[in-house]
C-alpha cells in the first residue's frame, strides 16, 4: 500500500496557490481534513488501480470545503458550489484554460453527490469517496489500517466533528434546499461522532 512519503504533491503554479490559500483561510482542522482528502483520495486510487489527474485532484481536495469559510459563504448557493467557483478564480489566475477550470468546479461540487460514477468523473469519484470516509466513515475498512494511522498521525482531526458540524447545520439552516441541509437531515452529526477515524485520530 502507497506511503504519505510516495504521494508527491504536484509542483504547480495551481497547487502552491491552493495550499497557501487554503492554510490562509482554513481553521487547523479544516485544513487538515482537505489534506486527508487528498490522501485519502491517493490511497483508494491506488487500491483500485485507477489512473487520475494529480493536479486536479490536489486542488479540488485542497479547496473542496472553501465554501464553508465566512469569507466565501455564498448566501444562495450551496457550499460545494460557492467553492467551485473559488477554485475557478484560483485557477484562472493559475493559468488554467475554460475547460481545465469547469473541471475542477465539476470536481468539487461532485463530492457532495451521493456517489459519483468513477467512468464519468474519476476525481470526482475519488474525491467523494475520500469525503465519505473522513466526515461520515464510509468504507473504513477499505484502505488498510497502517496508512489510516500514518496520516492520522501527521494530519490529526482536532475538532473537525463539531466545526464541520456547526458550519452545514448553519448553512443547512439558511439554505434548506442545499446539500448541507441534505446531510443534515440524513444524520451527519451522528455519523461524525461515530465515525471510526473520529475515535482514534484526534
Amino acid at each position: 500500500m502507497v506511503r504519505i512519503s510516495e504521494i508527491p504533491v504536484p509542483e504547480t503554479a495551481a497547487t502552491r496557490a491552493a495550499l497557501d490559500f487554503a492554510a490562509t483561510y482554513y481553521s487547523e482542522s479544516l485544513l487538515n481534513h482537505c489534506t486527508r482528502a487528498w490522501l485519502w483520495s491517493v490511497g483508494f486510487a491506488d487500491l483500485e488501480s485507477r489512473t487520475f489527474d494529480s493536479e486536479l485532484l490536489y486542488v479540488s481536495a485542497l479547496l473542496h470545503d472553501i465554501g464553508l469559510v465566512t469569507a466565501f459563504d455564498n448566501h444562495t448557493l450551496s457550499f460545494e458550489d460557492a467553492g467551485g467557483h473559488v477554485a475557478i478564480a484560483l485557477t484562472t489566475g493559475a493559468g488554467w484554460p475554460a475547460d481545465r477550470r469547469t473541471r475542477v468546479h465539476q470536481v468539487i461540487e461532485r463530492h457532495m453527490w451521493p456517489a459519483v460514477d468513477p467512468e464519468m468523473d474519476v476525481e470526482g469519484y475519488l474525491l467523494e469517496t475520500a469525503t465519505a470516509l473522513d466526515i461520515s466513515g464510509a468504507r473504513p475498512d477499505a484502505l488498510p489500517i497502517a496508512f489510516q494511522e500514518e496520516v492520522l498521525a501527521a494530519y490529526p482531526r482536532l475538532d473537525l466533528a463539531a466545526e464541520f458540524g456547526s458550519c452545514v447545520t448553519d448553512q443547512g439552516r439558511r439554505k434548506p434546499s442545499s446539500s448541507s441541509a441534505r446531510i443534515v437531515n440524513g444524520g451527519v452529526i451522528r455519523k461524525l461522532a461515530e465515525n471510526p477515524l473520529e475515535q482514534r485520530g484526534r
